[in-house]
């Protein structure tokens, strides 16, 4: 591997072996989604506790401050939106490796819908962008995307996509957790996996015991945006994340710097 491949993957997968992504991409299809109206002012509480941001070319040259010190995943897929939602999985590249370099980008991700009827052009694109990326050391992150067919998260199918991201030569794969079978998502995948957050849940503990399950069967982090930002304590809900991947805190820890974390910024 190539020296600036073995830096920029060091940036994002920390000494310990363990990653913690926020994303703040999601108005790419969704638009202006609840709490991340002012992407800027979302994240900036959060970039302590993040090992890396994952965002696209517009929101990074708009809303990050470029004194920030943090490793940088730019989302170059997109062209879909939600306003035709039965044709999500029609993505396209939307921003070149070149930009991605000028942008001081870290990574670049790009979701594949395997499955979908989008698969074979998704997937060309993806084979395209590691050829180019391998060119200039970029590690690439594949997006193993559902679009609204959230049915397809169990441990068969994403596999089967996690597989064949790893196969077209992604460095890293983000895709869904399944409480059944996910280490046999990890074990059929030869590339470091990180989890996506999906919808958020009802209860703080909820995401805890998921996030901590799935480091336990062998993800090494997480690509987590909503079950962080939209919580009324997002700070909050971010270390005690960070406390499960990197210190190796159980969910009844977790809670619990959740809930002194919450207290300290509630008296505050």
């Amino acid at each position: 591997m190539d020296w600036g491949m073995r830096n920029r993957l060091s940036k994002l997968i920390q000494r310990d072996g363990r990653a913690l992504f926020i994303p703040i991409d999601h108005g790419y299809f969704q638009g202006p989604t609840r709490k991340l109206e002012k992407p800027g002012e979302t994240i900036k509480p959060l970039l302590p506790y993040a090992d890396a941001i994952m965002l696209t070319r517009g929101i990074l040259r708009n809303c990050i401050d470029p004194t920030v010190d943090k490793p940088i995943i730019l989302r170059v897929s997109g062209g879909t939106s939600m306003a035709r939602r039965d044709e999500l999985d029609q993505e396209g590249q939307i921003t070149s490796v070149r930009e991605a370099i000028r942008l001081n980008a870290c990574a670049v991700s790009m979701s594949i819908f395997v499955g979908a009827p989008g698969e074979h052009q998704t997937l060309l694109n993806f084979a395209r962008l590691v050829d180019e990326c391998e060119d200039y050391g970029i590690p690439t992150m594949a997006v193993t995307a559902v679009g609204a067919e959230l049915e397809k998260r169990d441990a068969r199918y994403l596999a089967l996509a996690s597989r064949i991201a790893a196969e077209l030569g992604a460095r890293v794969v983000k895709t869904y957790y399944c409480e059944e079978g996910f280490e046999k998502v990890v074990d059929g995948c030869p590339v470091p996996i990180v989890i996506a957050g999906g919808p958020k849940v009802d209860s703080e503990l909820e995401v805890f015991n998921w996030v901590y399950d799935a480091i336990q069967k062998g993800a090494i982090g997480v690509n987590l945006g909503r079950n962080i930002w939209q919580h009324d304590y997002p700070v909050a809900m971010a270390k005690a994340i960070r406390a499960i991947i990197h210190e190796n805190a159980t969910p009844k820890e977790a809670q619990q710097v959740f809930e002194e974390t919450k207290r300290a910024t509630t008296s505050g």
